[in-house]
């Protein structure tokens, strides 16, 4: 098998020398072997992995891309598949939430007039909040007790007292409420709405959706090289491919 030196398995990868040593000591590479005289002797092989290491490395991350190519590299196949099933289920999760909060604000951006008079400097102890808000206080303070509310106390009194921060926080939790968002959306709209008004926030959660299709491209862009790396150079226990059946 032909023999590359480090300088030039280096540059062809487009990294420095000091870097290709780093991948093999960390196990992103395959064994590599020693000439008589001592030097490494690198193969096409390991030119192939260093691409497919920097390739899931910006997709998986480097934590992820390690488990991934010392498992394969170890003939744990496997375990290999399952990081990245583990990676993919999270950024399923993901935009899961983001769609649930996109959807929130964008309720919310309709419901809200556009004089919002809860932007006035006002104080009221929780009774009086609660009535603005056509609520019962024992539900504020359950809000409260699931650190979506902070109101200040009052010296001396302890009574609760809502500035209009707070009140603007209730006002839009009991619109989201009403229009049946649950806890978890909820939290996430009055954390994006501490940067600013609905339509901002909404711009912020489209852009992350907008980042997650990125790295969901760069994730299948590093599998399918992962998977002709494997293909090509038998890493790991390969799997039997499932057959594909005719069409009913």
């Amino acid at each position: 098998m032909a023999s590359i030196r480090t300088k030039d398995l280096a540059r062809a990868a487009g990294i420095s020398v000091q870097q290709v040593r780093n991948y093999e000591a960390q196990g992103l590479l395959p064994r590599v072997a020693r000439r008589p005289s001592g030097y490494r002797h690198y193969t096409p092989q390991h030119l192939a992995a260093v691409r497919v290491a920097r390739l899931l490395m910006r997709a998986y991350g480097g934590g992820r891309a390690l488990r991934l190519l010392r498992a394969v590299h170890q003939g744990r196949l496997a375990e290999g598949l399952a990081v990245i099933d583990e990676q993919h289920a999270e950024r399923d999760r993901l935009r899961h939430r983001l769609k649930q909060t996109l959807a929130a604000l964008r309720s919310l951006a309709a419901l809200l007039p556009e004089d919002d008079v809860w932007r006035r400097p006002t104080r009221l102890r929780v009774g009086a909040a609660a009535r603005l808000v056509n609520e019962r206080v024992s539900a504020l303070r359950f809000w409260e007790q699931l650190g979506l509310l902070q109101p200040d106390r009052e010296p001396g009194s302890r009574y609760r007292v809502y500035d209009a921060h707070q009140l603007r926080r209730l006002r839009v939790l009991v619109l989201l409420r009403r229009a049946g968002h649950d806890f978890a959306s909820v939290r996430a709209v009055l954390d994006e709405l501490e940067a600013g008004q609905p339509q901002q926030a909404v711009a912020m959660i489209e852009k992350q959706r907008e980042a997650l299709d990125r790295r969901a491209w760069l994730c299948l862009e590093a599998a399918a090289a992962l998977h002709a790396y494997v293909v090509e150079h038998g890493s790991g226990s390969a799997l039997d491919p499932v057959p594909i059946g005719k069409p009913d």
